[in-house]
């Protein structure tokens, strides 16, 4: 996906659009990158289409949701998924070994920060379900961290953005 595809998204669907895209993209569903997905929300802002802080606020909300369905499928078969996550991705394995260790060590201050490294922000949230990390701890340490890496990158789109795509076009 590119960032006109996602533009086209934006334009022809609103702000359902963000809001479906961005929580495919915290699922971990291959073909999302965030650095693509969310810049494109703050350059689509930047034209007026939709206000800056909605977007913001969309994006942060389908975050959430995203991050909480891996919770989930993380506190309800954590072990296996993640065993058999790593036959089929082995690949991930220290990343997944890393995500787990910053949460069981740090809490949640470990997963905030977890929540802004690449790979590992959407990753964190199984093994966070499977040890059981609190719930309501979890939800707001994630959206802490889902609304600093969502400003930085749909800020990056609404500030830059079209001078980027203005160079590069």
């Amino acid at each position: 996906m590119n960032i006109q595809m996602v533009s086209d998204y934006f334009y022809r669907y609103g702000s359902i659009a963000i809001f479906v895209i961005v929580f495919l993209e915290y699922l971990n569903i291959p073909g999302l990158p965030s650095g693509i997905i969310m810049p494109s929300a703050g350059i689509w802002a930047s034209k007026g289409s939709i206000g800056f802080g909605t977007v913001l606020l969309l994006s942060v909300a389908a975050g959430i949701c995203g991050s909480w369905v891996l919770y989930c499928i993380g506190r309800w078969g954590g072990q296996l998924l993640l065993s058999k996550y790593i036959q089929k991705f082995p690949k991930h394995k220290a990343f997944l070994d890393q995500a787990i260790e910053k949460i069981s060590t740090k809490g949640y201050i470990g997963l905030f920060l977890g929540k802004l490294l690449p790979m590992i922000r959407t990753i964190i949230s199984i093994p966070a379900g499977a040890i059981k990390m609190n719930f309501l701890g979890y939800t707001i340490f994630s959206t802490l961290g889902i609304l600093v890496w969502n400003l930085t990158l749909v800020g990056a789109g609404y500030l830059f953005g079209e001078s980027v795509l203005q160079i590069l076009g």
